[in-house]
């Protein structure tokens, strides 16, 4: 029985409004791989909400980067609930918030997890690795609305080198070791040095291509990039 752990960027579940098409797309293929046996871990990232909020308190106030992480981290609660309401009838009853207190003896024996944010200066991807350290998970699976890395954003430049395959060497360098609130990289510095140092693989994709993704968890040929 395969245990996946998957960080679900924001994007994919808010990239303006709530993409409710996505999300019953995303439900249909997680319930047929769950009915072959599979178990997931989804840790929900912020997306637009997180970024709408942020913005609007800059804007009447000014926000600095603590609040800005804190309205982060609720917005990823918020889109965890959905997830976890959407799979009720599979999901551990709890999302988990706290990875001090909610990992200590957390156990579960349905079919699917759900996580979101914790806690100022740690990203959804960073928890996404430490449940998979908790689990002994090998690898991680993260969605986003981008189908590689690239050297700089492809909305930019059409142009961007794409990546299908790095060092966790290359991809630090690319992304460097400053963490700040809403930043889009495709993997957080900090989860980037937690996960190099575990030695986990992490597979990188357009979470929209769910046929995609079906050929990743059966090991086959995929289009993404690999970092290990």
């Amino acid at each position: 029985m395969a245990l996946h752990v998957i960080s679900l960027g924001g994007s994919l579940i808010v990239p303006g409004e709530i993409d409710t098409e996505f999300l019953a797309a995303f439900k249909q293929f997680i319930i047929r791989r769950i009915e072959k046996g599979d178990r997931f871990i989804l840790v929900a990232g912020g997306g637009k909400t997180a970024r709408k909020y942020q913005t609007a308190a800059a804007e009447v106030s000014g926000i600095d980067n603590e609040e800005k992480d804190w309205i982060g981290v609720h917005s990823t609660r918020l889109n965890a609930h959905i997830l976890r309401t959407i799979f009720k009838l599979s999901a551990h009853p709890k999302v988990i918030t706290n990875y001090d207190e909610d990992l200590d003896n957390l156990e579960f024996d349905e079919k699917i997890l759900v996580g979101a944010g914790w806690k100022p200066g740690w990203s959804t991807d960073y928890v996404t690795v430490l449940l998979a350290e908790k689990f002994g998970a090998k690898s991680i699976i993260n969605l986003s609305n981008m189908d590689h890395v690239y050297a700089e954003d492809p909305n930019v430049n059409p142009e961007a080198k794409k990546f299908e395959k790095m060092s966790w060497k290359e991809f630090k360098d690319l992304v460097g070791d400053t963490w700040d609130p809403g930043m889009s990289a495709p993997f957080d510095p900090i989860a980037t040095k937690k996960a190099s140092e575990l030695k986990l693989t992490v597979g990188i994709m357009n979470g929209k291509n769910l046929s995609n993704l079906g050929e990743y968890l059966d090991n086959k040929k995929f289009k993404g990039t690999i970092i290990k």
